[in-house]
């Protein structure tokens, strides 16, 4: 069945919708020996598909990967970078860079630390990182001043960005500093450096910023500890089936599919 060239390569574990479309414009991808263009359209059964000269198959699809990263700073969030900075998946070893389409799901930026799922699920990652799907994520911050609570309630209604208001978010202060504060925040969307701009637009500019849990996915796990900054981690069963939820997945049937790694 034909479709989208993007979605193909997605599916097939190769990379994700957005990495994809990036490989097509940079004339990596062929497809019959013709470079591809995007928007095009393939049956994978018929077609032969190439990226970088290598044949991909659409039998060959690696087993699906889904991994908790406790990202440090200074890491970005993608699987190349131009400026020669250590990414995310530097962090992995070999067998999980190399032939598998592993990438980030959403992104934090470079400075940011903590949670981020990484996976070869081309469909899932389109899912969640859709406008629509708005898992909430929390995470821990640290501020300059003493924001009052005016300032906290206008956060927690929204912020006007670039000329469309935020969505409303959960705000606690966790306690105040000589001269920080730390708070909580649980937002349900992602929009580029929101909880920095927002913070500097109300004027208590971030110093650290940490994301300790995506919905139910968190970096403390009972019993099993804490995952260390820099560590990995293959996610539970259950918390598979709660990614694939949010976007109305068919549940994973057999574990088998689903390849298990090791914390690192």
């Amino acid at each position: 069945m034909e479709a989208r060239l993007q979605k193909i390569l997605a599916s097939l574990g190769i990379a994700s919708r957005r990495e994809a479309e990036e490989m097509i414009r940079r004339s990596r991808v062929r497809i019959n020996g013709v470079l591809a263009h995007l928007g095009q359209k393939i049956d994978p059964e018929r077609d032969t598909i190439t990226v970088d000269g290598q044949l991909v198959s659409a039998q060959q699809r690696p087993a699906l990967i889904y991994l908790l990263l406790h990202k440090p700073a200074g890491v970005v969030s993608t699987c190349y970078d131009p400026q020669g900075r250590k990414t995310v998946l530097d962090l992995l070893p070999k067998e999980l860079r190399e032939g598998t389409g592993i990438h980030p799901v959403g992104r934090l930026d470079a400075e940011s630390t903590g949670a981020l799922i990484l996976t070869n699920d081309g469909d899932l990652t389109f899912g969640l990182t859709h406008p629509r799907h708005s898992i909430p994520k929390t995470y821990f911050i640290l501020v300059k001043g003493h924001p009052s609570e005016a300032s906290l309630e206008m956060w927690r209604k929204g912020i006007v960005l670039d000329g469309r208001k935020t969505r409303p978010a959960r705000v606690r202060l966790i306690e105040n500093l000589a001269e920080n504060s730390r708070l909580e925040i649980v937002l349900q969307e992602g929009r580029n450096r929101q909880i920095r701009r927002v913070a500097q637009q109300l004027g208590y500019p971030v110093i650290k910023l940490h994301r300790t849990a995506i919905g139910s996915i968190k970096l403390q796990m009972p019993k099993a500890g804490f995952l260390n900054e820099g560590n990995y981690r293959s996610l539970k069963e259950d918390e598979i089936r709660f990614l694939q939820k949010q976007i109305k997945q068919t549940p994973i049937k057999d574990s088998a599919e689903v390849r298990r790694v090791e914390k690192a």
